[in-house]
């Protein structure tokens, strides 16, 4: 079986509830759901901060072993009422390699495998043999008007190829974790699909979504539903939590509360709104530049921003945001594709933006039980 068909094809049909679980670096989050008709509804939601069980605080990044994420894992299935096994897992952008490459296009199958197998070893940073590496060909969205025909101009035809790959030893460390906690996987996917799927509703055009997760910023923009461009800024919420830390002589569990309670909100004296603008302002600015490479290289611009992950929880962000972007910008909202008693639609929308890969992982599952 091939890598993208584990991480990306269907399996066999499984039970009426599922769970997308997301192992990140400072928490785990899970969601649970089942389909009702043609409806997703969700059952029961959690998280655990892995900070304290890596002898940190809440908030913190953390490097677990397999032995501890699982402990970790089941006290969260357990707390979070979670009653089913069938699971669709994430695996950390951080540990995988994504990449967009034009390739000339063949007419024959097998010679077009052989050249992106061929080509794909050039953009692998380590061994081949530390990875699993599987691509899939981004399908062809052509301009209105004449097919190209001819000997050459078919020779300059190019596709485009998206490059996937993991390490061996997050693979190993996922399966490990899986059968510590007893579950019934069928996939693994990297957290950019899953994101994609729970924030983004724009069929055609492209839009850039910014995950500030806690070690570090993700930036993709997407068009037709695929990543057409990816981009890694090191920052992210622990940061902005830190300086909080540092500027008012807080601890870090603390500081990440008054984070998440005022963010940008004015009228607040639990700590100067610059102390927060030191960093957010460089992710966004970061975020303008890799919009403007992305204009130049594909000619289109950008038409939306979503803001998403656990920075994007912080209150008052997107008005923030709008300062430095021409586009519309929104926070995720990926509970707003499920459904949910009224009275919980006000803290779903205020936690969604944590959930979004939680969130599209379980709809992926409950699409291979439909």
């Amino acid at each position: 079986m091939s890598f993208l068909t584990r991480i990306f094809g269907k399996t066999k049909k499984g039970g009426a509830s599922v769970i997308g679980i997301d192992i990140g670096s400072s928490s785990l989050k899970v969601v649970q759901l089942r389909r009702e008709g043609g409806t997703a509804v969700l059952e029961t939601y959690g998280e655990l901060a892995l900070g304290p069980y890596a002898g940190a605080e809440a908030g913190q990044a953390t490097n677990l072993s397999a032995a501890v994420i699982t402990e970790t894992l089941n006290d969260l299935l357990r707390e979070a009422n979670v009653t089913t096994k069938d699971a669709g897992i994430s695996i950390p952008f951080s540990r995988s390699l994504l990449t967009l490459i034009e390739l000339p296009k063949r007419e024959n199958p097998e010679e077009q495998k052989t050249v992106i197998e061929l080509e794909a070893r050039k953009y692998i940073p380590v061994p081949v043999s530390e990875v699993q590496l599987d691509w899939f060909i981004i399908p062809e969205f052509p301009a209105e008007g004449a097919e190209p025909s001819g000997e050459a101009e078919l020779a300059s035809v190019k596709v485009q190829v998206l490059l996937v790959a993991v390490h061996n030893d997050e693979l190993a460390l996922l399966e490990s974790v899986v059968q510590g906690a007893q579950l019934a996987a069928s996939f693994y996917e990297i957290e950019i699909f899953s994101t994609i799927r729970a924030v983004v509703d724009e069929p055609v055009k492209p839009v850039m979504v910014l995950d500030i997760g806690a070690s570090a910023t993700k930036v993709y923009v997407v068009e037709h539903g695929v990543v057409a461009f990816s981009h890694n800024i090191p920052q992210g919420g622990q940061d902005v939590t830190r300086t909080i830390a540092t500027a008012n002589s807080l601890t870090v569990k603390k500081a990440e509360e008054l984070k998440k309670e005022h963010g940008f909100a004015d009228g607040k004296e639990a700590y100067d709104r610059s102390t927060i603008e030191l960093v957010f302002s460089h992710i966004f600015e970061e975020a303008r530049r890799v919009s403007t490479q992305y204009q130049m290289l594909h000619g289109k611009t950008v038409s939306a921003l979503v803001l998403t992950g656990g920075g994007g929880v912080t209150k008052e962000l997107e008005q923030y945001a709008k300062t430095f972007f021409s586009v519309n910008v929104e926070i995720a909202n990926p509970f707003s594709k499920v459904q949910a008693p009224a009275f919980m639609r006000p803290v779903l929308e205020a936690i969604g933006p944590e959930f979004a890969v939680a969130v599209g992982l379980a709809l992926r599952k409950l699409e291979e039980i439909a």
